[in-house]
């Protein structure tokens, strides 16, 4: 089985998902756990499927070239593969209505968990034990439940986007 090459448009495509996926956190940013990440996340996903990492790791060293590559930043290594590989289970051929309740349900579920998936390197990394973890996962339930709500909501614009992005990307193949 020989590998297909990427094509100069897809490399500069996946650059572009990258830059916006770390703008429109950035513009955000003013918002407590407000943004599109896991949203456009599970859209790049739905439409590139296995090749949406690209994008995601592009975001991620973006985040890391503007804010510095400090402690904070080593979760986002893994942070984000949760609504990725998720997206990745749902059959592509999944009906309208089913797909729009899925897509909304792990963006929702990744943003009510984004804390309890930060804690395990916040434990490592601070010396934390399993009471200190706990109560820095509690501490941070009134930001993760804005967190979760937000993307639940935003999670309604997926498959749309989606289905818009996939006929625009069509015309390129």
């Amino acid at each position: 089985m020989m590998k297909q090459k990427l094509k100069v448009w897809e490399i500069s495509l996946y650059a572009l998902f990258g830059v916006i996926l770390f703008l429109s956190k950035l513009l955000l940013d003013a918002l407590p756990n407000v943004h599109l990440v896991g949203v456009l996340i599970c859209i790049f996903t739905v439409v590139l499927r296995k090749k949406a990492i690209f994008p995601l790791y592009i975001f991620v060293l973006l985040c890391g070239i503007y804010g510095g590559f400090n402690l904070w930043w080593i979760p986002y290594l893994y942070i984000w593969l949760p609504p990725f590989l998720a997206v990745l289970l749902i059959p592509e051929r999944t009906p309208e209505k089913i797909a729009v309740i899925l897509y909304c349900a792990v963006c929702g579920l990744h943003g009510f968990l984004y804390g309890t998936l930060y804690a395990p390197f916040q434990a490592i990394a601070f010396g934390l034990d399993f009471k200190g973890t706990v109560a820095w996962i509690i501490a941070g339930l009134p930001f993760d439940i804005i967190h979760g709500i937000s993307n639940t909501v935003l999670g309604i614009f997926i498959f749309p986007v989606s289905s818009a992005l996939k006929k625009a990307i069509s015309k390129f193949n």
